[in-house]
């Protein structure tokens, strides 16, 4: 990727970069405060990732966070108790009034989960590498992408519970079609408690665990991307697509979106591109999305 499409990702207490052709890696910017997000970070994370799926240079994206000692520590509860939601209401100077101020709530909710569900929406394949702690707000995002990998020291818990409220941006929607076993999600989800690597693995919340650090796990995330981004463009924009939209869904309206899609995919030169280098014993290259 060229210099000049770099210079176009400049996002407060985030840094994107380009280690390889065709991958993006997303970086949460806050190590100090062990990447734990406030307001503006999440209303970033969701312009990065909208404008990196629609970037015909880029084909896969990494997200990581910045420093060894946390991916992220979920939301910034002190910054949080300052403004919004979770803000006492009379030093605020919001309003008194229960459904007026549940009607602001719900805006504030809803336009939060829409940041995170942006990571979801984004055309092209994202991997979570998890590290370190991964507290709350780290398995919404995690869950939003669409392959998860791990260190052996990552520590993980869904946080919420311990300080007074349900989980409200994803995890407890997303995570038990993740793994599939309502018992250990509502273990988790209701106990608060901190899990490790290999559970995770166990239960399916990652698919992978990288044996050492965040180095490590870098290392390897960007070789499975790399693996990705060598593929058609197109078909591994149909595939997540057809996937995504199937989760949830019956067989049969599954086989008639792919259908649908197909009909107009495969009439792509990438098919024909990726069968010519097949005879001839060679990898194939293939045009930007």
């Amino acid at each position: 990727m060229s210099p000049s499409s770099s210079n176009n990702y400049s996002y407060e207490y985030f840094n994107v970069t380009f280690p390889q052709p065709y991958i993006a890696h997303v970086e949460i910017n806050r190590p100090e405060k062990l990447n734990a997000f406030i307001e503006i970070m999440w209303q970033n994370l969701a312009k990065i990732f909208t404008q990196l799926s629609h970037d015909p240079s880029v084909r896969a994206i990494l997200l990581t966070g910045a420093g060894d000692r946390a991916f992220t520590a979920g939301l910034d509860v002190h910054a949080a108790a300052q403004s919004g939601p979770l803000a006492d209401a009379e030093k605020e100077g919001a309003s008194q009034d229960v459904a007026r101020r549940a009607l602001y709530n719900l805006r504030h909710i809803t336009d939060f989960q829409a940041c995170i569900t942006a990571i979801e929406k984004c055309e092209k394949p994202t991997l979570t590498l998890l590290h370190s702690l991964a507290y709350g707000l780290a398995l919404d995002i995690a869950l939003s992408t669409d392959l998860r990998i791990t260190t052996t020291s990552t520590r993980f818990a869904i946080k919420e519970v311990d300080i007074g409220l349900a989980a409200d941006i994803g995890t407890l929607t997303r995570l038990p079609k993740a793994v599939g076993s309502m018992a250990w999600v509502k273990d988790v989800a209701l106990t608060g408690r901190v899990f490790g690597a290999e559970e995770a693995l166990r239960v399916g919340l990652v698919s992978e665990v990288v044996q050492g650090g965040k180095e490590e796990g870098v290392r390897r995330a960007l070789e499975v991307l790399g693996v990705v981004a060598q593929k058609s463009p197109v078909a591994v924009r149909g595939t997540k697509e057809i996937l995504d939209y199937g989760w949830g869904r019956t067989v049969e309206e599954g086989l008639r979106y792919t259908a649908v899609w197909n009909s107009a995919m495969i009439q792509t030169q990438d098919i024909k591109d990726a069968l010519l280098s097949g005879i001839q014993k060679r990898k194939p290259t293939f045009e930007k999305l």
